[in-house]
């Protein structure tokens, strides 16, 4: 049957890259995912950091099925009162500036930024997007256009006009936003770039240029958000407060989710003129809300935010090789940077063999991708690094 499963894969199922990683998935728990031959890989990606709590989580596990038990899809989003949806709500709005307490749950992460533009749009009058270079914020089209590849962005043209692309922590660059600029659009930090930390308080300068002409500040928290940079919101360790925020991954769990937030009288320009200004079937499934709901509770009650930092430090001391030049990032949101695109692939690779699941950022080809679940053990961190160290040590 798994020679079956594997053929069907490629026969059926459409691909995303030349070449898959292709190991078949028997069940995952905790940090470790186990293939058909029931050989167990200890989880150092968490499904590109959506995986907060790793797998199989109890209390996820437990909302999701109290929830099928009452009712799933009822309602377009916005129309019933459901008290997922709005437990959810004010949950997010808790952890955040009063500025910030208008939440609009969207399907993923790229729907929430398509939001976020449409809502900048209409509170500003204006259509000028400014983003930066080697940015990524989703694949739909217009997360697409303020995604600043342009190899990635070719194929795919024309995008959406009037935007501009700027050089990340380039002060000098913010000349460019002006009173024609709606929103300039940033990821607090840049991740398929290399997971590239703003320094010598760019963002907080970014929000003063827009505050000047009147444009907003967008930040894509869908991968620095949730605790994963050891505050709830990555921005908090910048000296800043955003527009608007776009979340996604790490809020659902493991479940498909994200969501768009700005101030309520922001937000209401998209209920009237026009009227359902951003409308959505799915979004808000009180399925993935009750999982999100979990994820956020369990995240909290056990001090995982700040606990990200102390696995941070255990990484930082246990992967040491000649070979890292550095390692990027911050919290569970870690990049290990060596010499060549070619052997990061050997060590990822070589780490796969050896039990390990690793995996490459987007636009950094030296870079391998550290962001393990939030829960993995102090245990489980310190033999994930020595395989990283073991398998360098085979590869060089």
């Amino acid at each position: 049957m798994a020679n079956n499963l594997k053929s069907d894969f490629y026969k059926y199922q459409a691909q995303t890259s030349p070449h898959p990683l292709a190991i078949e998935i028997s069940h995952a728990n905790g940090s470790y995912i186990y293939d058909t031959n029931n050989k167990a890989h200890l989880d150092f990606v968490a499904g590109v950091s959506a995986n907060s709590l790793g797998h199989n989580h109890p209390k996820v596990n437990d909302a999701i099925k109290d929830q099928l038990d009452a009712y799933t899809h009822v309602m377009v989003y916005g129309e019933f009162i459901q008290q997922p949806q709005v437990s959810l709500c004010k949950k997010l709005a808790s952890t955040l500036p009063e500025s910030l307490q208008s939440v609009y749950i969207t399907n993923s992460g790229t729907e929430a930024t398509e939001g976020a533009l449409k809502l900048a749009k209409r509170v500003t009058g204006r259509s000028e997007i400014i983003a930066a270079k080697n940015s990524y914020h989703g694949n739909t089209q217009g997360s697409m256009s303020v995604s600043g590849v342009e190899k990635q962005n070719a194929a795919f043209r024309p995008l959406i006009p009037g935007i501009k692309f700027i050089a990340f922590n380039c002060n000098f660059c913010l000349k460019q936003i002006t009173n024609k600029t709606a929103a300039v659009i940033l990821e607090t930090i840049q991740g398929g770039a290399g997971f590239i930390e703003p320094y010598s308080n760019y963002l907080a300068n970014v929000k003063a240029k827009c505050d000047e002409v009147g444009a907003l500040l967008i930040l894509d928290e869908i991968q620095t958000g949730i605790g994963r940079t050891g505050k709830f919101w990555g921005f908090e360790n910048y000296n800043v407060t955003p527009d608007i925020i776009i979340t996604g991954k790490g809020l659902g769990g493991g479940m498909p989710i994200g969501a768009f937030i700005a101030s309520q009288e922001r937000m209401s320009l998209l209920k009237d003129n026009p009227k359902l200004g951003h409308i959505s079937t799915f979004a808000g499934h009180p399925v993935i809300a009750a999982a999100a709901n979990a994820t956020i509770d369990v995240i909290l009650e056990n001090n995982l935010v700040s606990e990200s930092l102390h696995r941070e430090k255990i990484i930082r001391e246990q992967l040491k090789h000649s070979a890292i030049l550095e390692i990027r990032g911050k919290g569970l949101m870690l990049a290990a940077i060596v010499d060549t695109p070619e052997l990061a692939a050997k060590i990822i690779m070589k780490c796969l063999d050896k039990g390990l699941i690793l995996f490459f950022l987007l636009f950094e080809g030296r870079a391998m991708r550290i962001t393990p679940p939030l829960t993995i053990s102090e245990k489980e961190l310190i033999k994930g690094c020595q395989i990283i160290v073991d398998s360098i040590e085979e590869c060089i």
